[in-house]
């Protein structure tokens, strides 16, 4: 069989299919007929000499050769969706670069990663928010040109995934300036029976500190628990607990003198990640922006206001540069 006679839009069929593995749903999706669609797929399995799907009892399972055709399939759909994104703008003479950002990382971290584009006025931004493995299905199809995250992807032959190391950051302990200042605390030592609002359970870091708190057998009131880092940021700034966290996610309260950095453990701290595709289209202007976060070591913050507030010194390494 040549290539010029494989039938794509049988193809397109199959892999609209394969990927939900029920026909009457795909049949709606894409505003046909049940019975249409299965003599589309019955007649690319009679140009390709085998059968691609088996029934196993009232859902489709793929056969051996359907999974390679489905791999295939998910390259070249994949690939023509990063055309259309590729396109989108360019008529207007704008490249679009599109970020997903896991919905647990600070949206500081990620308006700091990306601010060397937001004063380009030839680049037009989609910024998704969500889970790791929503972004990361998202990437994979080709929708998405990077996805920051607090965690690394393990290499993975079915997900051909590359994760570049962006930089850490240690993570504070924080307390309100007003109640807090001049004071220092050990972590986690000097926790026991203290209010505390943390990361959620899904959180990178959470782990880290429960584990802490467990070997040094402390017990810190938990008053909160949040995955979304905006809201432990306004948390953290309104409730008078202390939090643990990354300096980044209050860098401006840090700056106004709101809050102040009372300890760190040196075994606590995030991680940050940028995950590609290991076959897109290289964009110029997410190569330059991989390259300087690469190259970037330190996490800046304006000095305190007023010594006396009790606003601590630098932070540790991260990633990007905050703005001044």
């Amino acid at each position: 069989m040549k290539l010029e006679q494989l039938n794509f839009h049988h193809l397109f069929y199959f892999w609209r299919v394969a990927r939900t593995r029920h026909l009457t749903r795909t049949a709606q999706e894409l505003h046909t007929s049940q019975s249409a669609l299965s003599a589309q797929i019955r007649q690319l399995e009679d140009r390709l000499g085998e059968a691609l799907f088996a029934r196993e009892g009232r859902r489709l399972a793929l056969t051996e050769t359907g999974q390679m055709v489905l791999a295939y399939a998910e390259n070249i759909f994949g690939l023509g969706q990063e055309m259309l994104g590729r396109l989108q703008g360019r008529t207007e003479g704008l490249e679009r670069l599109r970020v997903g950002g896991v919905s647990t990382l600070s949206r500081n971290y990620k308006e700091n990663w990306i601010r060397p584009l937001l004063a380009d006025p030839s680049v037009t931004l989609t910024l998704e928010s969500g889970t790791l493995e929503y972004l990361l299905e998202r990437l994979l199809q080709h929708q998405l040109d990077v996805v920051l995250a607090n965690e690394a992807v393990p290499a993975d032959a079915e997900r051909p995934l590359h994760c570049r190391f962006l930089g850490s950051q240690a993570i504070s302990l924080m307390g309100p300036t007003a109640v807090w200042a001049g004071r220092t605390l050990r972590v986690p030592e000097d926790l026991d029976g203290l209010d505390v609002a943390l990361p959620g359970p899904r959180h990178a870091l959470r782990g880290q500190f429960d584990a802490l708190c467990m070997a040094a057998d402390v017990k810190p009131r938990v008053r909160a628990e949040v995955d979304d880092m905006a809201m432990l940021r306004l948390i953290a700034r309104d409730s008078g607990w202390l939090t643990v966290l990354p300096e980044v996610v209050v860098q401006d309260e840090l700056r106004a003198g709101h809050l102040t950095v009372l300890g760190q453990s040196s075994q606590l701290h995030e991680n940050f990640y940028a995950i590609t595709t290991l076959h897109r289209h290289r964009l110029e202007r997410l190569e330059r922006l991989l390259g300087s976060s690469s190259r970037e070591s330190s996490f800046q913050r304006a000095p305190p206001p007023d010594a006396g507030q009790g606003v601590p010194r630098q932070s540790d390494p991260v990633g990007p540069a905050a703005s001044p």
